[in-house]
């Protein structure tokens, strides 16, 4: 009975058009960063815009929750929804965290490999915002959500090659003669590899909601 009721009621696509917007600012995000990690003197330009979509990303946020509390119908369950927006809003939030310990170290040059992940990031905010609006036909679209979410998985694992590479290089060039840039340059290697693992977080997400829903 409760199934017949539910499906007589409206659905909440507003759901969807926020999920939507908040995978917008992680693309976004993500390409300032990449840009971030190019050097010269724009860096502090993109560590802005990258500040900015993540206080863009915390306003959705509110608002989903928001939306949460006041919505007799959702698309699927709370717990999921609250899940997956905060996975979505903690990627958004690593970037930020990354692009404040590079103003904190005026950092203004980037090792390749650090580019490198920047350019993971970017393909994992592009496999997420290309797997979001999707979820507004979960059942339909199962079978790529499940790709989708596998790339971004395989995305990750590139991921922490690159990282474990990186420290290494950088151990190699700064370890024993300049501990300082050592312990920089790994602290900007870790802040890159949790954004991947939020995208991480994030897939799985996606896979549990079409888990649950198909």
């Amino acid at each position: 009975m409760l199934g017949w009721f539910r499906a007589l009621m409206p659905r909440e696509d507003r759901f969807f058009d926020l999920f939507a917007r908040h995978s917008e600012t992680l693309v976004a995000g993500a390409a300032a960063l990449r840009e971030v990690l190019k050097g010269g003197d724009a860096v502090p330009r993109y560590c802005r815009i990258i500040t900015e979509r993540e206080n863009e990303a915390d306003e959705i946020t509110r608002e989903v929750l928001l939306a949460v509390r006041r919505s007799f119908i959702t698309p699927f369950d709370r717990g999921d929804i609250k899940d997956l927006i905060q996975s979505m809003d903690d990627a958004i939030d690593q970037m930020h965290k990354t692009v404040k310990t590079i103003t904190l170290f005026e950092m203004r040059s980037f090792d390749p490999l650090m580019q490198e992940m920047g350019g993971t990031i970017v393909e994992a905010a592009n496999l997420t915002a290309e797997a979001i609006p999707l979820l507004k036909g979960v059942g339909t679209h199962a079978t790529r959500l499940s790709s989708l979410t596998e790339q971004i998985t395989r995305v990750e694992g590139r991921s922490d090659e690159l990282h474990e590479q990186g420290l290494k290089a950088l151990f190699r060039e700064h370890g024993p003669s300049n501990p300082m840039a050592y312990m920089i340059g790994s602290e900007i290697y870790e802040h890159l590899e949790k954004v991947v693992d939020r995208f991480e977080d994030v897939a799985n997400e996606i896979s549990g909601i079409v888990i649950e829903n198909v």
